[in-house]
């Protein structure tokens, strides 16, 4: 199923792979945010139930991965 062309590449795009976290690296950096900063909660696009629950999905597969 994959083209010949990409085999090279099938170790790095496999479903193992792609479920790790990469490694720190000395160039990381924290993003520091101004002392008087307050996050704001609202929707930002308007989605139908069906939405909202393949959102909740993603998010929570996303968090049992320690992705977010």
């Amino acid at each position: 199923m994959v083209p010949k062309q990409l085999h090279k590449w099938i170790k790095v795009l496999g479903k193992k792979a792609s479920e790790r976290i990469l490694t720190r690296k000395m160039w990381d950096h924290v993003i520091e945010l101004k002392k008087r900063f307050v996050p704001k909660k609202g929707k930002i696009y308007p989605l139908s139930g069906e939405e909202r629950e393949k959102v909740r999905e993603f998010i929570q597969k996303q968090m049992r991965k320690r992705y977010i």
